[in-house]
Order: structure tokens, then C-alpha cells, then sequence
């Protein structure tokens, strides 16, 4: 068996709405499960429109929210079980990169205390010699160096600048997976593909894994080994980038396809239907269903499972579109 560098098993996270008396719970990530080998570094790109669990699962895979239910295993170490949780390891790992680097750096610091802070509190460098040649080589690998930031406050960048620097912050653990929640979100559309690109770069030259939760479609298309989609919370389509893009299994993800025709388009606003979107959490059935035009009695009446499809792909539905066209065909 494959050794696993990171597996989400059945993890759920409800929270609750309103007061504690009529208040009502909302599962933001519903059961969902899936993995990363550790022998071959990949980018998972997760999508979804707005409200669909992608940035709460992060923060599960980061350990800032708890889950209510199921686990997530690092390396085979549960990162929820303190017997075998190793806080220091962990930070060395998994690095995020957020959506803002704005809010990443305080406007009262310099951009490099926060690269020499994470070189030295984390034992990478017994030094400030030590700490600053990875904070130059770091640097250096996203394009900027350490004589470019010293002694600069985040306001002195660009939105990209800054989103470099958080890239080579990450980088200076040498972790072995980097989360990355819309990193790309907040930057012009001139630097997006910059960035993009330079996470290709990384994946190989570091041998790190990404996940990438992104609105685009195409940019994950694009950088994408893997492409998970969620909805709902559920994750109802898993497999290869092209695979996933070019055939989609599940009724939403043909949806989000053909809604993202160019590069740079997003779909959140036009996707998201306010007037169903609360009752489509608590659905026990399809949660798709209202909304699908394959929709049958069946799907209104119980939930799919997650199905094997062959290839490494998988799709929570029960009646796949791919396997629709095929008996079409035949």
C-alpha cells in the first residue's frame, strides 16, 4: 500500500447558526474523505462556488477548526490525537499561503522579521547568518531576495510582491504540503498566471504538494494534477485535472465547466442561489437534486456514495454523466 503524506477520512464540520435555542446547524464539510501519496508531489485544486466547505476544509487541514467528526492523518500521524500530534513537526510540514497577504503581515513590521522569525523560532537556522542566507534563497526562488525586502513594510509592495513573499515564507521550512486558500484571489489579473506558474516551479524543485482552493477553473485546470470538487459541503467529483475537465462525472461539475469557458472568469456570483442555498445544506438526499437536470426519484429520496469510477476518479452521484455517454454511444 502507497505511503500517504495526507489523508482526510470522513471529516465533517457543523456550525451553528443563530442562538443555541433556535439556532440551526449548518454542515459545512460533510463527510468527506480522500488523500495525497508521499511518493510523487502533486497540486490538488479544490472548487467549488462560494459557500461550498473548500476554505473550512483547509482550516481543518491546517488544525485551526476541530472536526466534529472523522480524522486527518499526516504521514500516517493523526493530527487531532495528541499522543501522536507533534506541534513543531507539524509547522515544519504544512505551511499555508492565505487569501490576502495584506492581512498576512502586520503593517507595523517589517515583511523579513516574519521570514527570520519562522527560520529561528522553528530551529531551521541557529543563527541570524543562517537565518538570513534561507531567507535569500527562499527569496530568490519566487523571484525577489533578501536585499529587495530588508528593512520594508508591507505597504512598500504590491498585492503580488507581498503574496511572493508569503510564498517564500512557506518555503523556508522546506514543508512537505502547502495549503493555499485563494491566493491568487486578491492580486491583479496580470500576476495571477505569474504566481501560478511559480507554484509548478516550487512542486518540482522543492518536491511540495499544493492544495489549491481556487474560484478559477481554468487556472486549476491548468496547474492541476488532481481537481476535487465540493458542493454543500460534500465532495461529489474527485480525479486527474484533465480527466475531471474534459469528461465531468457529476451533473455540478459540467455546470461549472461550461459556466468558466475563459481563463480569469469566475462563476461564485452567478452560481450561488441565495433562496436555496440554506436548504440545500440539510438536504439528506442528493443535495444537487433541486438543482439537476438529470435528477430522478432516486436522487430525491437518498444520498449517493462515493463511487469508484477506475482511474483514480471518483463521483458522488447516481447517474454519472460519463457513464451516460458511453451507453449513449453504445
Amino acid at each position: 500500500m502507497a505511503e500517504k503524506l495526507l489523508e482526510v477520512k470522513n471529516a465533517t464540520k457543523v456550525f451553528r447558526i443563530g442562538s443555541m435555542l433556535r439556532g440551526k446547524r449548518l454542515v459545512a464539510v460533510d463527510d468527506v474523505s480522500f488523500d495525497i501519496e508521499a511518493k510523487k508531489p502533486v497540486i490538488l485544486s479544490i472548487v467549488g462556488e462560494s459557500g461550498c466547505g473548500k476554505s473550512t476544509l483547509c482550516r481543518m487541514i491546517l488544525r485551526l477548526y476541530r472536526p466534529e467528526m472523522g480524522d486527518i492523518l499526516l504521514s500516517g500521524r493523526s493530527i487531532y490525537n495528541k499522543q501522536e500530534y507533534d506541534p513543531t513537526q507539524f509547522r515544519l510540514d504544512v505551511q499555508p499561503i492565505f487569501q490576502n497577504p495584506y492581512e498576512s503581515f502586520s503593517a507595523r513590521k517589517t515583511v523579513d522579521t516574519y521570514l527570520y522569525n519562522t527560520a529561528v523560532r522553528l530551529g531551521i537556522a541557529k543563527n541570524r547568518r543562517e537565518a538570513e542566507e534561507l531567507m535569500d534563497e527562499s527569496l530568490k526562488s519566487v523571484g525577489m531576495s533578501l536585499a529587495v525586502v530588508k528593512g520594508k513594510y508591507p505597504t512598500q509592495f504590491s498585492g503580488g510582491e507581498l503574496q511572493r513573499v508569503s510564498i517564500a515564507r512557506a518555503l523556508i521550512t522546506r514543508p512537505k504540503l502547502i495549503v493555499a486558500d485563494e491566493p491568487v484571489s486578491a492580486v491583479d489579473a496580470s500576476v495571477k498566471m505569474n504566481i501560478v506558474n511559480l507554484f509548478k516551479e516550487l512542486k518540482d524543485k522543492y518536491n511540495v504538494s499544493f492544495i489549491y482552493v481556487t474560484h478559477d477553473l481554468s487556472t486549476a485546470y491548468y496547474i492541476s494534477d488532481y481537481i476535487a470538487t465540493l458542493y454543500r459541503g460534500c465532495l461529489i467529483e474527485y480525479g486527474p485535472a484533465k480527466e475531471v475537465m474534459d469528461a465531468p462525472a457529476h451533473p455540478y461539475t459540467e455546470l461549472l465547466v461550461n459556466a468558466v469557458p475563459v481563463v480569469g472568469v469566475k462563476w461564485d456570483e452567478e452560481m450561488v442561489m441565495p433562496d436555496t442555498e440554506e436548504k440545500e445544506y440539510s438536504i439528506t438526499h442528493c443535495k444537487f437534486a433541486p438543482r439537476c437536470p438529470y435528477a430522478t426519484d432516486e436522487c430525491r429520496a437518498q444520498r449517493p456514495e462515493l463511487r469508484d469510477m477506475g482511474s483514480s476518479r471518483k463521483v458522488m452521484c447516481f447517474h454519472p454523466i460519463v457513464q451516460a455517454r458511453t451507453a449513449e454511444v453504445g
